[in-house]
């Protein structure tokens, strides 16, 4: 179904009687292999009928709908659309210092634009984003004036004095305007009382959830990474903020100490994390937290990256870091816990396309395809699920699974991607990659919300 296709018959049904609407537009796919985003075992040679913008059925047998478009898969694998849980889309980069000087509010809005259809035509149909963005660019996108992905926005980043989310000039006096507070990107709190106020008012600009910058980081101007930033006050004053709202709070979180601090102040997701053991994974599962990493982070050319090995200080911190990261992977492995698909790309539309595919490589790396496949879909979904029954958006039906009542967000992916994972769209390359292609050949059908953005199939 096309876009156009679908606004006509949303006309037609919002203009006629209540006692003779039209039934909503229906699409059957058939011939696919469904992997519905938490069994490993495809469903073999199935149909799914798409209603308006649900799935009504799924069926190994023929399924009777003869006012439906039909959509022969081709054989291919159909699964849902991937859920990216740490992005920022309106950060284009090429430092923080130079957005904070030299970037207008157009400069965001237009790369932001950019990197929404991006996103979608990489088979990411859901994206929450992890700080700098209101509710602006989803109002574009759900009117139909952009192309882009689910969006959850964080709204400004929250953070401390000379934190993750102080991004003044260097000489900025304690409190003193900047741009992106001006563009409520990124507030600098100072006790109880800011957080509740910036809190409540990302909330009010749209925000899904609340973003606490909690450590420090690698390539930022003032924070070691291995800081331990806001009271255990200020953090329950986010909770609490987002439990008025029925949502959540997540926390940019590196150390031990941190992480473990963020789970007993009520935080639900673990942004970076990297500092995972086993007694975390223990705290975690018992009160059900989500933890989002972003596994470029362990690539062994990390400290060969312009923006760490040109400054020495990002240098140190790096080699730091990765000592102290290094036992993450065989943690995770060891202990598990729902762990979700991020990117955190801050850079081009072309720099972040390439990143997004080296990522989804090193999902597979570590973890293989199976579970790769999970976290980019159901865990994803359950994940931006949190944010409640009325700061979410979307409440319809569930993100991240093929099955009936599930929105039909969906793709249709050449061959196996449980046997070959690359037919997702990996690259084996980050830093020095080619430019990678608008959409990975192998991805065949792009769906959101029951309307088609890509179909090579025909």
């Amino acid at each position: 179904m096309t876009l156009l296709k679908k606004t006509l018959a949303l006309i037609a049904f919002a203009g006629a009687p209540a006692l003779a609407q039209e039934a909503e537009p229906q699409v059957l796919i058939t011939n696919v292999h469904i992997f519905d985003g938490v069994n490993e075992q495809r469903i073999e040679n199935a149909s799914v009928l798409i209603e308006g913008n649900l799935i009504k059925a799924i069926s190994t047998e023929a399924i009777e709908a003869p006012d439906a478009e039909m959509i022969d898969g081709g054989g291919g694998t159909l699964t849902p659309g991937f859920v990216e849980t740490h992005a920022h889309l309106l950060l284009m980069g090429p430092s923080l210092s130079a957005m904070e000087a030299n970037t207008t509010w157009e400069d965001f809005a237009i790369h932001g634009t950019r990197m929404a259809e991006m996103y979608l035509m990489q088979g990411f149909t859901t994206v929450r984003d992890a700080g700098g963005a209101n509710g602006g660019l989803r109002r574009a996108i759900e009117s139909g004036q952009i192309v882009g992905p689910r969006y959850y926005p964080s709204g400004a980043f929250i953070g401390t004095r000379g934190g993750h989310a102080d991004f003044a000039n260097f000489t900025a006096p304690p409190g003193s305007e900047t741009n992106f507070g001006r563009l409520n990107m990124a507030q600098e709190v100072s006790g109880v009382d800011d957080v509740y106020r910036y809190g409540r008012n990302n909330l009010r600009m749209g925000a899904t959830q609340l973003k606490f910058m909690q450590s420090g980081g690698v390539v930022s101007a003032f924070d070691p990474w291995q800081l331990l930033a806001g009271s255990r006050e200020e953090i329950e004053a986010a909770v609490q903020v987002a439990n008025e709202y029925g949502t959540y709070v997540m926390a940019h979180s590196y150390r031990k100490e941190a992480i473990m601090n963020a789970l007993d102040a009520g935080v639900m997701s673990i942004e970076h994390g990297f500092s995972f053991d086993c007694e975390i994974a223990e705290k975690m599962n018992e009160v059900g937290a989500f933890i989002s990493t972003n596994l470029t982070a362990f690539d062994p050319g990390l400290l060969d990256i312009p923006a760490v090995k040109n400054q020495a200080s990002s240098l140190a911190k790096a080699k730091s870091a990765s000592a102290t990261f290094a036992e993450y992977v065989p943690n995770m492995q060891q202990c598990p816990v729902k762990r979700a698909f991020q990117t955190d790309c801050v850079g081009t539309v072309e720099a972040c396309n390439i990143q997004i595919a080296y990522e989804k490589k090193l999902n597979n790396d570590f973890f293989g395809a199976y579970q790769s496949l999970v976290t980019m879909t159901s865990i994803g979904g359950e994940l931006v699920a949190l944010s409640g029954d009325f700061t979410n958006p979307f409440t319809e039906g569930k993100l991240g699974v093929i099955e009936e009542g599930a929105y039909a967000d969906i793709l249709i992916i050449d061959g196996n991607p449980l046997e070959d994972f690359s037919l997702v769209g990996t690259g084996e390359q980050w830093f020095g990659a080619e430019p990678r292609p608008e959409s990975p050949e192998t991805i065949r059908l792009i769906m959101k919300d029951g309307v088609v953005y890509k179909n090579t199939l025909q």
